[in-house]
């Protein structure tokens, strides 16, 4: 599909939306109406969420045209939401649009008369329970930075989520950078110009296949490349690493904030390196927002409050 996400949007919704249709038409998987909207109220809010995932999806996976959506887009859309503390009611109206999309979609390759494609996005509720369980929903903002993040990662059980959470503390990276990590991926020692000291470097690809390295200390880069070394890969299950977090922040009477906290601890203590070497205040941001694979100076504000 041609045009802007605004017309984009505008044509999936006149897909699935008719005004006057009883509920149990909607509801009933039986009904021509399965799924479709009937409140213009509704279609807006619809379109709304369509719109801002179409404007994620050009900036991040350089996707303009909606009907090349895939599954792991709409994930990774997910992840990128959550990694800002949503509340748990706008997650869920999020996951519920993208249910919308969903059955827009169908309906309009249906529509085209062309071999229709079968978009399924089923697996958004599977992580909507996850970010549930994983308390990685609020009720509103707050800063996600943990209070002694040294303290953390030496307290967690498991020693690959020490190590995994140290890379991401030094790093900067989200959870995708440490979930696995190949030999390839070791780079070996560079100048960070930014403290003026030697630092070891992984390269990770992230949200929207966006590659680039991740600074992290001797010691740690030597623990990783030992344990590569002798296992081939470095590679951790998500959910027991959160769920380690979570106990162990629970231990400490510290605020159950994930992986994505330790992003937090780095964007501060990163944006204190490059006040100290002279940066103003908005380059040491849009600094900090390149090092966490962001595209705006405005996305580093975020996280220092």
């Amino acid at each position: 599909m041609r045009g802007s996400p605004y017309f984009q949007s505008a044509e999936l919704i006149r897909s699935i939306f008719l005004p006057g249709l009883k509920k149990e038409d909607r509801s009933d998987p039986n009904s021509p109406h399965y799924q479709m909207l009937s409140s213009y109220q509704s279609a807006a809010s619809y379109r709304r969420v369509f719109e801002n995932l179409m404007h994620y999806l050009r900036e991040h996976w350089n996707v303009k045209d909606i009907e090349k959506i895939e599954e792991h887009h709409v994930l990774a859309y997910l992840e990128y939401k959550v990694e800002y503390y949503p509340s748990r009611s706008y997650l869920e109206k999020i996951v519920s649009a993208i249910g919308k999309l969903e059955a827009a979609l169908n309906r309009f390759s249906q529509s085209k008369g062309a071999v229709q494609k079968n978009y399924d996005f089923s697996k958004r509720l599977e992580m909507l329970k996850l970010y549930r369980n994983l308390d990685l929903l609020a009720d509103n903002y707050h800063n996600r930075a943990y209070p002694d993040p040294d303290l953390l990662i030496q307290t967690l059980s498991h020693p690959l989520h020490r190590l995994s959470s140290r890379i991401q503390y030094e790093g900067g990276t989200r959870f995708e950078g440490v979930g696995l990590i190949k030999a390839e991926q070791l780079r070996g020692a560079v100048f960070d110009s930014i403290t003026q000291k030697e630092k070891y470097s992984i390269l990770t690809r992230e949200k929207g296949g966006k590659e680039g390295p991740v600074l992290v200390e001797k010691e740690t880069y030597v623990q990783l490349e030992g344990y590569i070394r002798e296992h081939d890969k470095f590679k951790i299950d998500r959910q027991m690493y959160y769920t380690d977090l979570r106990k162990t922040a629970d231990i400490l009477n510290f605020p159950r904030e994930s992986s994505h906290g330790l992003r937090w601890n780095f964007a501060k203590r990163r944006m204190m390196e490059y006040a100290k070497v002279g940066y103003t205040y908005e380059q040491s941001l849009q600094g900090v927002s390149w090092e966490m694979k962001h595209n705006r100076a405005s996305i580093t504000s975020w996280y220092i409050g």
